[in-house]
């Protein structure tokens, strides 16, 4: 058993400290939510007043925050609280150099340190299912791997500090671009008079293959779990998606790499959100696409 502060009980962190607890860790939580520390403390998670508290005597401390800043501030923070040796974590999606900020800061401590953010979203995390995308040394992933685990069914060493990040942006900018992709096929298949089910037996088994067409289809029908099939409430949120075809933009500024589609991709999604549907599933952008081709 390992004793593990958890900070950030949000969607995705509130679930994720609980599959530890049911792994057998002892695991404090602390977040500013009253509400999130409730739903966490009704999993078995310990509820803290403050960081300080939850981070005491922790051999283990894991952040799941919303924002590079967010991170910074609190692994500061964990500078003056934790001793030497400590295993810290960050599994949030941040920009690349905020993460390898987190990794400088955990130097100063004489600590190891992980940035492992993941895919499989608020499902994944809930049943443990999650892929955690990890940067940091040979030892440190040697010495985090078993708690990923207990939250995760995959867990890739990427390569040094913020190679995580680096593979968590590029996967979901492929992810924005194909399934705007699939959502201008089912709309160009509609006007052409051509069935949902059509398209999606042809294409589902065709050159046209992709998750965002098999496991998460944009339209109702072909594929029943999708998001589609309830009225398109997340899942992954537009927001989300937005916000990590934004850090892919400027991961691609930053390295003078040409990203033209993952461009135009968040451009459509701020539109999107824009628009009010940041709390829609990222697939209902198929709605703002039929409506463009209305105007």
């Amino acid at each position: 058993m390992t004793k593990i502060a958890f900070i950030g009980l949000g969607n995705m962190g509130g679930p994720m400290a609980a599959n530890l607890v049911k792994a057998g860790h002892e695991v404090h939580g602390f977040d500013l939510s009253d509400a999130s520390l409730k739903a966490a403390a009704g999993a078995g998670v310990k509820g803290a007043a403050t960081l300080a508290e939850a981070v005491h005597d922790a051999e283990c401390v894991i952040t799941m925050l919303p924002k590079g800043e967010h991170v910074i501030a609190v692994w500061t923070d964990l500078t003056t609280l934790v001793p030497e040796g400590t295993l810290v974590i960050d599994c949030s999606t941040i920009d690349v150099e905020s993460a390898r900020k987190a990794h400088k800061l955990a130097e100063v401590m004489n600590c190891i340190s992980l940035d492992a953010p993941v895919s499989g979203g608020t499902g994944g995390a809930a049943a443990g299912t999650l892929t955690f995308m990890v940067g940091g040394s040979q030892k440190a992933f040697a010495s985090g791997k078993p708690i990923l685990e207990a939250m995760g069914k995959k867990i890739v060493h990427c390569g040094e500090a913020g190679a995580g990040q680096a593979a968590k942006i590029c996967n979901n900018m492929i992810l924005g671009i194909s399934m705007i992709g699939v959502c201008e096929a089912f709309g160009l298949a509609e006007k052409l008079g051509l069935s949902h089910q059509a398209l999606f037996d042809v294409a589902s088994t065709s050159s046209g293959q992709c998750w965002s067409l098999t496991t998460y289809c944009p339209v109702p029908g072909p594929v029943p779990a999708s998001p589609a099939n309830n009225d398109y409430k997340p899942g992954f949120a537009a927001a989300l998606m937005l916000k990590d075809l934004t850090l892919s933009q400027q991961a691609a500024r930053q390295s003078g790499a040409a990203t033209p589609l993952g461009s135009h991709a968040a451009e459509l999604y701020a539109e999107f959100e824009k628009a009010g549907h940041g709390g829609d599933d990222f697939s209902a952008i198929i709605r703002m696409l039929r409506e463009k081709a209305s105007a």
